[in-house]
């Protein structure tokens, strides 16, 4: 819904393959029960990359919706309409269905909004929103005390579960990943252990870490066949297995013989589509405030919102350029 009185604000929209332009649109307008939020950061996730920006559709695809792909946003409430939130106050904000994050105002209900201290670096606030989707898996997964855990894939997902593993008490966390500056910050969140499968016998080197029996717990965070199959064959027997990450393709193969063998415990898990994609957000927040866990750290690069600089952040992410974790745009800045 939008208004007519001429008061306009800037978007970015994917007219092509890999191609961002900016354009001019009408504010949001919002209802009894909604508010305007000004966004004032935005984040990469790499479900944007793996359904939004990465595949070349045909051009009668394109131009996709306003603001998209984009869900990680945060900023200040200007106008309210619920007594849920008020004016001036900073939030996370989960884009609806009309529009993406990529724009500088967003209309929105409490039901999608998670409140954020008045004090902070937006900039690193932003980072609740990945980790509390990964709080939802860890809550899902149960207690890890004293246990092994093997999570595949250390982008900021994967370095997630390695924070969160390691805070509750994990015995090993066995961070895996291809890239070496991954598995560098893995170890700064709290791995116990890295590999490099490109570099060593992930079997092998799993085998010896945990006495021959694999780990207790085993993540998939990176989102590839071959990493799903992979967490399958290195859990121990009746152990667990966390799917978190996203496969490009409906159908994958994997070798379900290991299934029949390991018999594990398998939790597929997806914070976004639990019935309640706020609460694992507000409690991830809560433990940055206490200083429990700081996601924020994961942000290595800040860029601006404009069309240069919102092109060379999804493209960075893509490709893994500059070493990058985590890269966050300032809106208005």
């Amino acid at each position: 819904m939008l208004t007519g009185d001429g008061k306009g604000m800037k978007a970015a929209q994917l007219v092509g393959p890999k191609l961002f332009e900016f354009i001019d649109m009408e504010m949001p307008t919002i209802k009894d029960g909604e508010c305007l939020v000004k966004l004032e950061r935005v984040s990469i996730c790499g479900s944007d990359i793996r359904h939004g920006y990465g595949p070349r559709y045909s051009q009668d695809h394109y131009p996709l919706t306003v603001g998209r792909p984009c869900h990680e946003c945060a900023g200040v409430v200007v106008q309210s309409r619920t007594d849920a939130f008020h004016e001036g106050q900073r939030v996370i904000v989960l884009p609806g269905a009309s529009m993406g994050g990529l724009a500088e105002y967003l209309a929105s209900n409490p039901g999608r909004m998670i409140a954020l201290p008045d004090h902070g670096d937006l900039t690193e606030w932003i980072m609740c929103q990945p980790s509390g989707t990964v709080l939802y898996s860890c809550q899902r997964m149960g207690s890890v005390l004293g246990k092994s855990v093997l999570i595949m894939g250390q982008g900021a997902i994967g370095q997630s579960f390695t924070m969160l593993t390691a805070m509750q008490g994990a015995r090993q966390v066995i961070a895996v990943d291809l890239l070496d500056y991954r598995l560098q910050w893995s170890k700064d969140f709290g791995a116990t252990h890295t590999i490099n499968p490109s570099k060593e016998n992930l079997a092998d080197v799993v085998r010896e870490i945990t006495g021959g029996v694999g780990p207790d717990v085993t993540v998939e965070a990176a989102g590839y066949p071959e990493t799903l199959d992979t967490v399958f064959r290195l859990v121990r027997q009746f152990g667990t297995v966390v799917i978190f990450g996203v496969q490009g393709g409906d159908i994958v193969p994997v070798d379900t013989r290991t299934w029949m063998d390991n018999q594990p415990t398998i939790i597929p898990t997806t914070g976004a589509r639990s019935g309640d994609p706020i609460t694992h957000i507000k409690n991830m927040v809560a433990l940055k405030e206490r200083g429990l866990v700081d996601p924020g750290r994961m942000v290595t690069h800040r860029l601006n919102f404009d069309v240069e600089d919102v092109n060379k952040a999804y493209q960075m992410y893509e490709q893994r350029l500059e070493n990058v974790l985590k890269v966050v745009m300032s809106v208005g800045a």
